[in-house]
C-alpha cells in the first residue's frame, strides 16, 4: 500500500486542537510525508469596512489574514522542529477551499477536527459533510480529545456480490483500501483492528409475510446461501490483507471479523458504539465518473451516527464536482 506523502491539516478556528494537529505531525513523520496546516477565512461581505472603520474591504480582508496566518504560526512552531511544516490562510467558503487546495497541492489525505454543529445530536457539520463527499483524496475527521488507553479500528468494507460488473470492481477496490489504510493505522497506533461487513438476504421479509408465507424450510436454506456468499468474498478479503502485508504482519493483527445480518445504516453505527471504536475507516462512494453522485445514501447515513473519528475513502476514479473556477 502506497503510503501518505502530502497531507493537509485544516484548522478549526473555533477550535485549534493542538492533540489534533500533533498526531498529525506524527503521521507525517511516519510517512515521510509533506504537511500544509491551511486556515480558511470567510471573504467578507461587500461593503466591510468603509469611512467609518477607517479601512477599505480589502485591507480588513488582508489585515484578518495575516492576523490568522499569525495565529497558524503559533500554533504549528512547536513542532517545526520535527519537520517542515508549511502554512497557508486560504479566503472562501471553506470546503471549497480545502478541496480546491487539494487539486493544487496534489494532497494525498486531508486531516481536520471536526465540526461542533451545535444543537444537532450528530459530529460531524455542515462543512464536515461537504468534504466528505466531494473531496477527492480520504478525510480524516479527527475528534479532539486525548487517545484512550485501548484503541480500537473499525474498518467496514461491502463483500455482497450482488452488483454490475463494473461497479463490482470499483467496490472490491474500494475494499482493499479500506483495509489496508485500517491495518496500516492500526500497526502505527498499536490499535485492535476489527473488520465488518453487513449482509441480508433479498427479500426474505417478502417471503416470511402474508402473501407469500413460504415454509421455513425452504427461506432456511436461502437465507444462509445468502450469508455464505458474503461470508466467502469477506474470507478472500482477508487472505488479499494477508498477501498485502505478509502473514506475520496479518498473524500480530489478529483482526476480529464481524459478519452481522441486518441493514448497514443502522448496523454499523450499532457495532461502532458496542465496540467502543475510536476510528471508523469506511468507503463514501461506490460509483465513479458521474460528478452528480458524490456519496451513497448508506454511507451518509453511517455517518450521521457515528459519535468516533472516520476515515473517509474514495475509490479510484472518483470525480470531485468541485472545480479551481468560482
Amino acid at each position: 500500500m502506497k503510503p501518505f506523502e502530502n497531507i493537509l491539516f485544516v484548522v478549526n478556528p473555533e477550535e485549534p486542537c493542538a492533540l489534533v494537529l500533533e498526531r498529525t505531525v506524527a503521521l507525517a513523520e511516519n510517512n515521510q510525508a509533506a504537511l500544509t496546516v491551511v486556515d480558511v477565512l470567510p471573504r467578507l461581505a461587500l461593503g466591510a469596512g468603509g469611512p467609518e472603520a477607517g479601512l477599505t474591504g480589502l485591507e480588513l480582508q488582508a489585515g484578518l489574514a495575516a492576523e490568522r496566518g499569525a495565529l497558524l504560526e503559533g500554533l504549528v512552531s512547536p513542532f517545526r522542529e520535527r519537520l517542515p511544516i508549511r502554512t497557508r490562510v486560504l479566503t472562501g467558503t471553506p470546503y471549497l477551499e480545502v478541496v480546491r487546495e487539494v487539486i493544487r497541492g496534489g494532497h494525498d489525505l486531508v486531516v481536520r477536527p471536526p465540526e461542533r454543529p451545535g444543537w444537532l445530536d450528530r459530529l460531524f457539520g455542515s462543512d464536515d459533510m461537504h468534504l466528505l463527499r466531494k473531496c477527492p483524496c480520504p478525510v480524516w475527521l479527527i475528534q479532539c480529545e486525548p487517545p484512550k488507553s485501548r484503541q480500537r479500528i473499525l474498518a467496514t468494507v461491502d463483500a455482497d456480490d450482488r452488483y454490475p460488473a463494473e461497479e463490482l470492481e470499483t467496490r472490491r477496490a474500494l475494499n482493499h483500501e479500506v483495509l489496508e489504510r485500517a491495518a496500516a493505522l492500526a500497526l502505527s497506533e498499536f490499535a485492535e483492528l476489527h473488520v465488518a461487513s453487513v449482509w441480508d438476504a433479498m427479500g426474505e421479509s417478502l417471503l416470511r409475510g402474508p402473501f407469500e408465507n413460504s415454509p421455513e424450510e425452504k427461506i432456511a436454506p436461502y437465507v444462509e446461501h445468502a450469508r455464505r456468499r458474503v461470508a466467502a468474498n469477506l474470507d478472500q478479503l482477508m487472505l488479499d490483507l494477508e498477501d498485502a502485508f505478509g502473514k506475520e504482519t496479518a498473524q500480530y493483527l489478529r483482526p476480529s471479523v464481524h459478519l452481522v445480518k441486518g441493514s448497514a445504516r443502522r448496523e454499523i453505527p450499532a457495532l461502532a458504539r458496542r465496540l467502543e471504536a475510536n476510528l471508523v475507516v469506511m468507503g463514501t462512494v461506490a460509483r465513479t465518473g458521474i460528478p452528480g453522485l458524490i456519496m451513497g445514501n448508506t454511507a451518509e447515513a453511517i455517518l450521521e451516527q457515528i459519535g468516533c473519528s472516520v476515515l473517509a475513502i474514495k475509490p479510484p476514479g472518483f470525480v470531485t464536482p468541485v472545480s479551481l473556477q468560482d
